[in-house]
């Protein structure tokens, strides 16, 4: 029975790192739309290559940050969670 409890534990929490990485996909879309409205930009106006430039680029850094905060939530969820909540199961039935 222990080690049923323990397979759901590391189901699930392979289970939520998948959930986790499929935030990676809006970092994608948004950076690749982002990215044809400001060759947009450029192509129509192209002495403002400069300002859609550096504006393009920290929009794309701050959407980027949400594919990283899902990476290392599933980092945590494969390697550090597993361990943690198999110590609580064990100590809850006395091992």
């Amino acid at each position: 029975m222990l080690e049923l409890a323990i397979g759901i534990i590391l189901g699930g929490c392979a289970l939520g790192a998948g959930c986790a990485m499929i935030a990676g996909i809006g970092p994608g879309i948004g950076e690749g739309n982002a990215v044809a409205k400001a060759c947009e930009a450029i192509g129509r106006q192209p002495e403002s290559k400069s300002a859609v430039t550096s504006t393009m680029l920290m929009g794309c850094a701050i959407a980027e940050t949400t594919g990283l905060y899902a990476l290392v939530i599933a980092i945590l969820l494969l390697f550090v969670a597993p361990n943690i909540l198999v110590d609580i199961l064990l100590k809850a039935v006395g091992m």
